[in-house]
This record gives structure tokens, C-alpha cells and sequence, in this order.
């Protein structure tokens, strides 16, 4: 019988390439070789679904059999491309560095976030260093009616374009200040956009604090929003609408290197009178 804990790692994905992808997620972690029967106990997919697709992966070149035909490694091809992906991420790279010195000048957690369907997904996240903090790392989703960024994400949007996204969510209370009805939320809205920021006022943790701008694109809406997030016991709404020049001047700054990332436009080809 098989010991396989279906609980650990799921491969999931709605077609075949998202579930490659997926079990590469779990490959990609692993400091050791393996075998298709530790995948199997590891994943609980069925043994010929696993066979099959290390066959593709070794084939494409992002796996490799080991000298005794049981054990895979990486492939040169993953190997390539995590290095190709590590030398050429520069606009990631400067975007963590900007987000490193705001914690500097804060000296509270920050991160960068965007909107994934009806959340608030963390892109990127530098810790302060105090020793009372929230962990959540880079991948965490919060639900985007009790996230500061969420409320800006939100209210970029029309009204009926709010309630659709939120028609089927349930507005789940976290906390007893989670704002869980929707004209309440609306209200809150209103005045995030009259105000230019949002707080998640202890609405997705009990003692979490949190204000959070846009970084403005000038083409239209943004999808990218930067956040402080502290113990309320450190701060308060004063102390962070304090921080509110520091975050602004950090956000514009990311602001301009996802525009200098942007490719150049192509030129139209000049027609003959």
C-alpha cells in the first residue's frame, strides 16, 4: 500500500502544461536526487501520470537520469534557465531594492503587491528587522476587501465592476474590524479615493496596521500597490500617515522602472504620398 500524503505537495493545474509546471515547482526544491516512486509518495499522483510526465521533462532537457537509471536531477535546460532568468530580472532587482530602502527608512516590513482575480497577491517583501513582526512571505494572497492594497486595486474600479468581482466572494470576517458588508465596503471606498491611500486597519490580522499606495502608471490603471504593514503597538494611523511621504516617494520610484522596462515602440513603417 502506498504511503503517499495527498495533502502535501498537489500538483494541480487545468491542462497538461500547467501541471508540468507544477511538479517543476516541487522538482526545483529539491537539494537531493529522486526517484519516480518519491514523487509518487510525495505528489499521490498515480505512477504512470508521474512516468509520463518526467518522461516529457527528461526529453525537453529539464530532467536528467542519473548513472543508475532510477535517480533524476536537474537538466542543463532548467539549469539554463534559472541562470538566464537570475542575469536578466534586473527590473525585479530594482524594484527590491527600492522596496529595502523604504524598509530602511520606515524601519517596518514593506511589500509589493497586485490584484489575482478577487485577492491580493505579495510579489515581493522585505522584513523589518524589529523583533515583532508578521511573516508573510512573497506568493501570500489576502483577500482583497480586508488588504490595504485591495482597496486601492478596488477602487480604480466602477461600481458594477466591484460587484461582480465581489458578487460571488463572501466577505469573509477575519477580524471583528473586517468590513464584511458590502456598502460598508463602499463607503471605504469612497474615501480611498478621495484620499489617494488605504488602510487595512487590524482587518486581516488582529495587531496589523497597514497603509498602502499605487505606484501610478501613466497609462491608466495600476495593478502594482506598496505597502507598510507594522504591530499596532509600533503604529498607529498618525505614525503611518507620517510614513505616507516616504511610501509616495517609493512608489514613484517603482513607478519608473516598470515604465523603463516597457519596450521601446515600434516605429511605423513610413508610406510613399
Amino acid at each position: 500500500m502506498s504511503t503517499a500524503s495527498f495533502d502535501t505537495r498537489i500538483i494541480e493545474g487545468d491542462t497538461p502544461a500547467q501541471r508540468l509546471l507544477a511538479l517543476l515547482e516541487v522538482i526545483a526544491e529539491k537539494d537531493q536526487y529522486f526517484t519516480l516512486q518519491s514523487l509518487v509518495d510525495e505528489t499521490g499522483l498515480p505512477k504512470p501520470t508521474l512516468h509520463r510526465m518526467l518522461q516529457q521533462l527528461e526529453n525537453s532537457g529539464m530532467l536528467q537520469r542519473e548513472a543508475d537509471n532510477r535517480h533524476y536531477s536537474k537538466g542543463s535546460r532548467l539549469r539554463r534557465l534559472a541562470e538566464t532568468l537570475l542575469l536578466n530580472d534586473t527590473v525585479q532587482g530594482a524594484r527590491h531594492g527600492v522596496l529595502a530602502e523604504l524598509v530602511r527608512e520606515v524601519g517596518e516590513s514593506c511589500n509589493i503587491t497586485a490584484l489575482s482575480g478577487s485577492e491580493v497577491l505579495y510579489l515581493d517583501r522585505v522584513e523589518t528587522s524589529a523583533p515583532l513582526r508578521f511573516y508573510l512571505h512573497p506568493g501570500s494572497r489576502v483577500p482583497a476587501h480586508c488588504s490595504a492594497s485591495g482597496k486601492l486595486f478596488l477602487a480604480q474600479m466602477s461600481a458594477s465592476q466591484r460587484r461582480r468581482l465581489l458578487a460571488d466572494a463572501t466577505l469573509e470576517a477575519f477580524t471583528r474590524n473586517t468590513l464584511t458588508d458590502i456598502d460598508a465596503l463602499e463607503a471605504e471606498i469612497e474615501q480611498v479615493k478621495r484620499d489617494g491611500y488605504a488602510f487595512d486597519d487590524e482587518e486581516f490580522l488582529p495587531g496589523l496596521l497597514c497603509i498602502a499606495v499605487l505606484a501610478p502608471n501613466p497609462t491608466g490603471v495600476s495593478n502594482v500597490g506598496l505597502a507598510i504593514q507594522a504591530p499596532v503597538m509600533r503604529m498607529d494611523k498618525q505614525r503611518a500617515l507620517d510614513c505616507l511621504p516616504a511610501l509616495e516617494r517609493a512608489a514613484a520610484a517603482i513607478a519608473r522602472i516598470n515604465q523603463g522596462a516597457l519596450p521601446e515602440p515600434i516605429a511605423e513603417p513610413e508610406t510613399s504620398a
